[in-house]
């Protein structure tokens, strides 16, 4: 998992999360209020919402649909979470059977990291090694 998780808050406009997931180079965003999870956004989630992967010239409408909507109209609230000292066949099990790319790790109520299937293939990758 990624112990330093970039975060985003729900009061934050779609502008600012679009832009941490740019200056990180991330897919995945959760958003917090405090410690707590809240809401995850992804690349994708941004990528149905704007046109900018399909044409070119479309920055002013992406800008247009991105002013438009909250932070908390676009997340997925109350994204599945995994415990840190979950077992990674388990966390390949979930990502296998279920349309997630990313979950937020949570102990006690509060964010501990992010582990993505990138995460989980280059753990498997270790193992041969």
């Amino acid at each position: 998992m990624t112990k330093t998780v970039v975060t985003a808050n729900e009061k934050d406009d779609l502008k600012t999360v679009v832009e941490k997931l740019k200056k990180n180079t991330i897919r995945h965003i959760p958003i917090v209020k405090g410690k707590e999870v809240i809401g995850i956004i992804s690349r994708t989630d941004i990528n149905r919402l704007t046109f900018g992967a399909l044409f070119e010239g479309q920055e002013g409408a992406d800008e247009a649909i991105l002013d438009m909507l909250t932070v908390s109209q676009v997340m997925t609230s109350k994204p599945r979470t995994v415990s840190s000292d979950m077992i990674i066949r388990d966390l390949a099990e979930i990502f296998t059977k279920e349309d997630f790319h990313a979950l937020p790790v949570v102990d006690d109520g509060q964010l501990q990291g992010i582990v993505t299937t990138t995460d989980v293939i280059k753990y498997l990758l270790e193992q041969y090694d």
